[in-house]
């Protein structure tokens, strides 16, 4: 009788261990839910080069933009889950889509599996300076004294630019109105020409223009320093006690019940990616810090920053749209 079970055992989990072993006998598509040559799409080329030679087949980069990154993540949620067919996208706005938007076709937790963080990207709060203000409580004291007068942009709705924008009005008592632009390059043209006097963007995109004195920086969103600016203090070290929030991530995920086996594969494949320096140099001119870790880790990171990113919408009053 045991050995009856051994065999119906073995027999159920070929089919398995025959995929991972086999994987990958074909060329791997990965989605990009944003246009050819935004910083997504650039990561996804460098990375993908090299982890088509990791792998030992082609990585084909497939653009699919549209409703803010939306319609490329349903294609994978919807996929089968052999490895074939692999998201690399941000969160926020993948880990904020239900806050903000409504009939959203995928749960953003359930619908996934986790491979790995390529990156993440420091966001920055710049001002213009015209602005009377040098520092983030000076910011703060302009904008209680002049409630509602004050916008900021940022690269649109649902962004981690966005929560931070909205965590900093809840918990610093500003109460500065968010203007969505359609991606960071037309909001820090807009702050650099003056047309809005405050924006929270790429930390890498302003460091040159704070540099030659157009742009002043103010404090960066996350719980710890950036490397490209060491000397620039977190929003909680610039007055604003236990503010953070989540690092804005550029990751790797399949679809859910991709086999354990093949996630681990890749996301060798993709550590090793990483150790190439024409990679890296790609990933920081792209405004990303180069990362790498467990898919646990990923997927504990991304079940935090969605209880955060929910609470951030729910006690701004944020309803779905």
């Amino acid at each position: 009788m045991k050995a009856i079970r051994l065999t119906a055992l073995s027999l159920l989990l070929a089919p398995v261990l025959a995929l991972a072993q086999a994987y990958p006998s074909k060329p791997v598509r990965m989605v990009v839910p944003y246009s050819a040559g935004g910083a997504t799409d650039t990561v996804a080329r460098a990375v993908g080069n090299r982890l088509s030679e990791a792998l030992g087949q082609q990585v084909v980069i497939d653009n699919r933009g549209g409703a803010s990154g939306m319609i490329g993540s349903d294609i994978v949620a919807k996929a089968a889950p052999d490895g074939y067919t692999l998201l690399l996208t941000v969160g926020p706005p993948h880990s904020a889509f239900p806050f903000f938007m409504k009939n959203v076709p995928f749960d953003t937790v359930k619908d996934f599996t986790p491979i790995i963080v390529v990156g993440t990207a420091p966001q920055a709060i710049v001002v213009h300076p015209s602005l009377p203000v040098t520092s983030l409580k000076g910011l703060i004291d302009y904008s209680k004294k002049n409630p509602g007068k004050l916008s900021y942009g940022t690269s649109g709705v649902g962004s981690s630019q966005h929560m931070g924008g909205l965590l900093l009005n809840r918990a610093a008592g500003t109460d500065m109105v968010h203007v969505a632009y359609k991606g960071g390059a037309p909001a820090l043209n807009d702050v650099l020409g003056g047309q809005i006097p405050v924006a929270i963007v790429i930390l890498s995109n302003v460091i040159t223009h704070v540099r030659a004195g157009k742009l002043h920086l103010l404090a960066v969103l996350e719980a710890q320093r950036a490397k490209a600016a060491p000397d620039t203090p977190t929003v909680a070290e610039a007055g604003v006690p236990g503010y953070a929030v989540p690092d804005t991530w550029i990751g790797l995920v399949g679809p859910a019940r991709l086999p354990e086996a093949i996630v681990n594969q890749v996301n060798a494949a993709v550590l090793k990616a990483l150790g190439f320096a024409d990679v890296r140099a790609r990933l920081e001119a792209a405004g990303f810090e180069v990362r790498g870790n467990t898919p646990k880790e990923f997927a504990d990171g991304i079940a935090k920053g969605y209880e955060t990113y929910r609470r951030i919408a729910t006690e701004a009053g944020i309803k779905p749209e």
